[in-house]
């Protein structure tokens, strides 16, 4: 493709040399770069991209894509200046790639919690009524019935371009992707034509990126903004902000509540740790998922179903059958002890509540409810003792631990989340640096009847210490420990 043929949707500032110059591939990583390839220069929270346009020059670029030129620019190279090279960045890309979004019915999900279960829940559906699909999200990516690894929510706009032509070319029709507040504020969509659009809700996370709880909200709002008219937007009108996302947008206006007036109603009728019993636009349902936050995370599926033209009847038969995904609210539990397990990847004030609200509504008896938690490393400490007293509020016995430190001391995390929980709490918590020894902790202290949360990892297959990831998965060493006590 020519450099020409790219640069048709881009605002330029300024252009020094030809622009008729075949391009062989695009790349926004300067050590990715081959001969023929334009490279963008791209700032990032840690690195900028412009100090890195040498390297790609000399590595074979032919164009160069940045806000800033270099003073010395090559005279064989074609320097393109614009004022934001993320957003042309997005549009370069989805250009490329021959436009595959305009080839899939694609559906993005966007919220602070829920978008992984709602993403996967829609693959599942869907590939279930028989469509090839694909499924962008935290733990997977997916491709049909290949599964592919997954190491952002939501892929930077060249890999994730690539990603959805390669779904083309495997006969996907439908694709359904998680869109984070990052991914969004970044232009990492940019381009993308959505079928659909779901918000699920909107709590405290990301500060450190977004610096403001307004600031969040107004850059999830901003990709409802843009939407065609020709898609649909499906908000929570339970959210006290769900309806904010509808106020300006050009797209179809569907909403899905169990509380108050929606395009899709639902009613938990009961609800315990086998399933939920629901009424669901005057359908009476069984569900496999557990919990009121599965309740609303089931009616922005069936919404999104309905709203993408599949018959209500038939999408909550399916639904019916279905599970979450992986690390949500997961049980574990082994053949002899009647302690139960649950990993489930809360990582936010609000998420964490919800679990334990959940936990404590459907269990039964006298067992206890004991929790381990941590917060990560190098991100939102204004966070960390919320959760803290979240988990002390809510549990009959707590052990704060390590989560993914990350580059920071993980006693520093620790003493943070320590610093919430108020007087009266502080006989319930211990704290266990070792997320290893923690669980083990749990699991020695349970006794009959008692349920285990372990929070915060989730599917995660990993521990980030000191910037290196160690292998380790919280429902196994779960499963492990629970195993040893049944010898």
């Amino acid at each position: 493709m020519q450099l020409k043929d790219l640069l048709y949707k881009i605002q330029l500032t300024s252009v020094s040399g030809s622009t008729s110059v075949e391009i062989s591939d695009v790349q926004t990583d300067s050590r990715a770069v081959t001969p023929g390839c334009c490279f963008i220069a791209l700032r990032g929270t840690a690195t900028d991209g412009h100090q890195y346009i040498a390297q790609a020059v000399a590595q074979g670029a032919i164009a160069i894509v940045a806000e800033e030129l270099p003073a010395t620019m090559a005279p064989h190279v074609t320097y393109i200046q614009v004022k934001d090279t993320a957003l042309a960045c997005g549009w370069i890309s989805h250009t490329f790639y021959s436009e595959p979004s305009t080839q899939l019915r694609i559906t993005g999900v966007t919220g602070t919690n829920g978008k992984t279960t709602v993403a996967t829940l829609l693959y599942k559906l869907f590939s279930a009524l028989g469509f090839n699909c694909g499924l962008i999200s935290t733990v997977e990516n997916r491709m049909g019935n290949e599964i592919l690894p997954a190491t952002h929510t939501t892929p930077d706009a060249v890999s994730l371009n690539r990603l959805l032509a390669n779904m083309v070319e495997a006969g996907c029709t439908h694709v359904f992707m998680e869109c984070s507040s990052h991914a969004i504020h970044q232009q990492r969509i940019a381009g993308l034509q959505f079928a659909g659009a779901i918000f699920t809700n909107i709590t405290h996370d990301h500060l450190d990126y977004h610096k403001t709880f307004d600031e969040y909200i107004r850059v999830k709002k901003s990709w409802f903004d843009a939407l065609p008219a020709t898609a649909f937007s499906l908000t929570n009108a339970d959210d006290k902000r769900g309806n904010v996302m509808l106020q300006n947008t050009r797209a179809r206006k569907q909403t899905y509540a169990l509380k108050t007036l929606a395009t899709y109603k639902g009613k938990i009728l009961d609800s315990n740790l086998t399933g939920l019993q629901m009424m669901v636009d005057d359908v009476e349902v069984y569900f496999k998922m557990i919990g009121e936050f599965n309740a609303y995370n089931l009616m922005a599926v069936y919404g999104a179903a309905v709203s993408l033209g599949t018959d209500k009847h038939e999408a909550l038969l399916k639904l019916s059958m279905l599970t979450g995904a992986e690390g949500r609210f997961e049980c574990v539990q082994t053949n002899h002890r009647t302690v139960m397990g649950i990993v489930d990847y809360a990582h936010t004030p609000d998420a964490l509540l919800n679990v334990l609200a959940t936990i404590n509504k459907i269990r039964q008896g006298a067992g206890q409810l004991i929790t381990v938690v941590g917060c990560g490393g190098n991100r939102d400490t204004t966070k960390r003792p919320v959760m803290a007293q979240v988990a002390c509020e809510h549990s009959n016995k707590v052990i704060f631990t390590s989560d993914n430190p990350r580059n920071e001391d993980p006693l520093k995390i620790i003493q943070d989340m320590e610093s919430g929980v108020s007087i009266t709490q502080k006989k319930k918590f211990i704290s266990i640096p070792d997320r290893k020894e923690a669980i083990k902790t749990a699991v020695l202290m349970s006794s009959a009847d008692d349920i285990i949360l372990v929070a915060g990892k989730g599917h995660e297959k990993y521990q980030e210490v000191q910037g290196v990831k160690h292998p380790f998965d919280d429902k196994v060493v779960l499963m492990d420990m629970l195993n040893m006590m049944d010898k």
